[in-house]
C-alpha cells in the first residue's frame, strides 16, 4: 500500500495541512448539524468539495477524521482556558477565571461544543457517558483539581477533598451548558455569576 503523504519523514505539505485542515472544519460543521450517527464520509467529502477518494487520503476512515476534530476542538478548548488561568492573579482569581472561561468558551464555540457532546455521550438526550469514569478529557478535572489544591495550600481556601468538589464545579458548569443548549434564551451571564458565587461558597474559609 502507499503510504499517505505526511506520513513519512517529510510529513505533510502545506496544502495537505490545508487540506485536512479543510476536511476537519467541514467534520465539525456536520457533527454539529446532523450529529455524530449521521455524519458519512460521503458527506463530509461533499461539504468540503472533494471526492470520497480525496478524503481518505488524508484520514483512514471516519473514525480518525472525527477522532481528529474531536482533538483540535479539545485542545483549542484547553489553550482557551489556559490563557484565562495564566491571567489571574492568585488561587481565587484563578478559580473564578476558569469558571468564566468554560462558560465562556462554549458560549463562543457552540458548534464546537456539539461535537463534544455527540463524540463524548452516545444517547439521544445527551446524558450518557460512552465511558462513564473516564471522561476527563485532556485533563480538565484533573487541572480544576489541582487549582483548588494549590489554593489550600496556600491558606485561601478551606480544607475539603478537591477531587469531589473539583466534579462538583464541573458538573454545575456542564450542567447549565447543557440546558443552555436546549435552551438558547437561558440567560448564560446570570448562570455564570450563579456558578462563580456557588463554586466561592464552597471553597473559600469561613474563619
Amino acid at each position: 500500500m502507499t503510504p499517505r503523504r505526511g506520513e513519512g519523514s517529510h510529513g505533510p505539505t502545506f496544502t495537505e495541512r490545508a487540506r485536512r485542515q479543510q476536511l476537519i472544519d467541514a467534520t465539525i460543521d456536520l457533527i454539529s448539524t446532523r450529529g455524530h450517527p449521521a455524519t458519512s464520509l460521503a458527506a463530509i467529502a461533499e461539504r468540503a468539495g472533494l471526492s470520497k477518494a480525496a478524503v481518505l487520503y488524508h484520514f483512514s476512515s471516519k473514525d480518525a477524521l472525527t477522532r481528529a476534530a474531536l482533538e483540535q476542538v479539545l485542545t483549542e478548548f484547553g489553550a482557551h482556558v489556559a490563557e484565562r488561568l495564566a491571567r489571574a492573579a492568585g488561587p481565587r482569581d484563578a478559580i473564578v477565571a476558569y469558571v468564566r472561561a468554560m462558560i465562556g468558551y462554549q458560549r463562543a464555540h457552540r458548534r464546537q461544543v456539539r461535537v463534544i457532546t455527540e463524540m463524548l455521550l452516545d444517547d439521544a438526550g445527551g446524558t450518557r457517558l460512552k465511558n462513564p469514569g473516564r471522561h476527563d478529557t485532556h485533563g480538565r478535572l484533573q487541572a480544576l483539581g489541582d487549582l483548588l489544591t494549590e489554593g489550600q495550600r496556600a491558606g485561601a481556601f478551606r480544607e475539603f477533598h478537591a477531587e469531589t468538589v473539583a466534579l462538583a464545579i464541573g458538573g454545575a458548569i456542564d450542567g447549565v451548558i447543557s440546558h443552555w443548549l436546549v435552551h438558547p434564551d437561558y440567560d448564560l451571564d446570570a448562570a455564570t455569576a450563579e456558578v462563580e458565587r456557588f463554586t466561592l461558597d464552597a471553597i473559600e474559609r469561613r474563619d
